[in-house]
């Protein structure tokens, strides 16, 4: 009995612990999993499939995790630039939020952040935003795996006039999100940071993500306006205060986390929690670098998140390698720190076990989900290869990924966007464009004409 379909003839990343690249590899697929994965010197040695797919020798390996997206903020791309955090929030985002942002908004906005994230190989994210039920219905239309989380804060937000209101809110949108039916889309929530939270919001939603085995996501130490605010109001670090509450557990996932001493450091990791790291959105911000290396000494998981358009500009998790990659050599002045091997796992297999879907998706092996992108290697600039997981961080590009699939579906083939209709979704977000800065309008309008 064959399987459904072969993809061979591979230059084949598995990211399984200890595994090597695989010259020749092939993937069997039978419906949404992965059946097989191994090496053959010729078809006449592959096992039987109902259909064939010849690679070429393109790089076959998982697909990316984003651990951290805000995608709706696509919407407010380069809106607000080069401003301090609490400046670009307090005086830009907050308000721009408070005028627009409702259900198409997201669900647009989520749209056009699918398209960009499978263009650029991601086949997981981890999204945190208001009228996060929209961002659901994109997700799930888009083919994409995704972790959404609503957005809690004890002030008004769009979905919630009354802050008082924010936990009911959070409560009914687990429950709707409870029956996934392909497993694809899982709903929990995302409390903004601890300064914007307080204690009975944290823990409330802590126990309501608790009691349904979901994970939960908070903005940690992002900026040191943070850490000092929360020390001046509790005595104690962020991390401590979190701790103080029981927050910090397995299933929380700090992200940032920039400024965290090393006794934070050793109660994040002793408690379990998951960290997701955002290089580039931290740089853009000048919040900091968060002591990744450090972490990761102490035992922490860590995931690469892009965080949102409007403090970062794209989703391009490459990107996020690459930086991450660099950066953490310079703050130490050790070139060895984060090999490139290692960033990739942190794009991948780690990132799944930042979100609990270790077991699902980050690698490629029997029994997880057909969770796989393809890379196009014959190109200059990957022209040689000695090293894979070298070329992933330091040379490849979103636009060298040619194939995406999820769960056993082709959402992406020869670079065209299957699951979405590009057309239809760029004059949607030229409608929004235009509300959200009427001058842009014109401009939007010669693009359409020239093309």
């Amino acid at each position: 009995m064959g399987h459904d379909l072969l993809i061979y003839n591979a230059l084949l990343l598995t990211l399984e612990p200890e595994s090597r690249p695989w010259y020749q590899g092939y993937v069997a697929i039978q419906g949404s999993k992965i059946a097989a994965v191994g090496q053959a010197s010729g078809i006449q040695n592959l096992p039987n499939a109902t259909e064939y797919w010849n690679a070429g020798g393109s790089l076959v390996m998982p697909g990316l995790v984003n651990t951290h997206c805000h995608a709706a903020m696509t919407l407010f791309r380069g809106l607000a630039d080069d401003l301090p955090l609490e400046q670009w929030l307090h005086q830009h985002i907050f308000p721009g939020e408070s005028r627009w942002v409702d259900y198409d908004f997201v669900y647009t906005g989520a749209l056009l952040a699918a398209a960009e994230m499978i263009r650029g190989g991601v086949t997981t994210v981890a999204d945190a935003y208001f009228w996060e039920a929209g961002a659901r219905q994109a997700f799930a239309e888009a083919g994409l795996r995704a972790v959404t989380a609503q957005g809690v804060i004890d002030f008004p937000a769009p979905g919630v006039p009354d802050g008082s209101d924010n936990l009911a809110v959070a409560r009914e949108f687990i429950e709707s999100g409870r029956r996934s039916p392909d497993g694809l889309i899982t709903s929990t929530l995302f409390c903004h940071a601890p300064y914007t939270c307080s204690a009975g919001t944290l823990q409330g939603a802590k126990a309501l993500t608790r009691s349904h085995n979901l994970p939960f996501f908070i903005h940690l130490a992002e900026t040191r306006q943070e850490a000092d605010q929360i020390r001046h109001q509790t005595g104690l670090s962020p991390t401590a205060y979190l701790d103080s509450l029981g927050l910090l557990d397995e299933k929380t996932v700090a992200v940032h986390a920039v400024w965290v001493d090393e006794t934070d450091r050793q109660l994040l990791a002793r408690r379990g929690v998951k960290i997701s790291h955002c290089p580039e959105s931290n740089l853009k911000l000048a919040a900091g670098v968060a002591p990744v290396a450090e972490l990761i000494q102490e035992g922490a998981i860590v995931g690469l998140g892009t965080d949102g358009a409007a403090s970062n500009n794209n989703l391009d998790l490459w990107g996020e390698m690459s930086l991450a990659a660099k950066i953490h050599k310079v703050v130490r002045q050790d070139p060895t720190v984060l090999p490139a091997r290692q960033v990739v796992e942190m794009a991948t297999r780690q990132g799944a076990q930042v979100l609990g879907l270790e077991d699902v998706t980050g690698s490629l092996a029997p029994g997880k989900d057909a969770d796989l992108i393809v890379l196009e290697l014959r190109q200059p600039h990957l022209t040689p290869m000695y090293d894979p997981f070298s070329h992933l961080v330091y040379t490849a590009r979103a636009v060298d990924v040619q194939q995406v699939m999820v769960q056993g579906r082709w959402l992406m083939r020869h670079r065209e966007l299957l699951t979405l209709d590009w057309q239809i979704l760029r004059e949607k977000v030229r409608g929004w464009a235009g509300k959200i800065m009427p001058g842009a309008a014109g401009f939007f309008q010669g693009m359409a004409d020239q093309a």
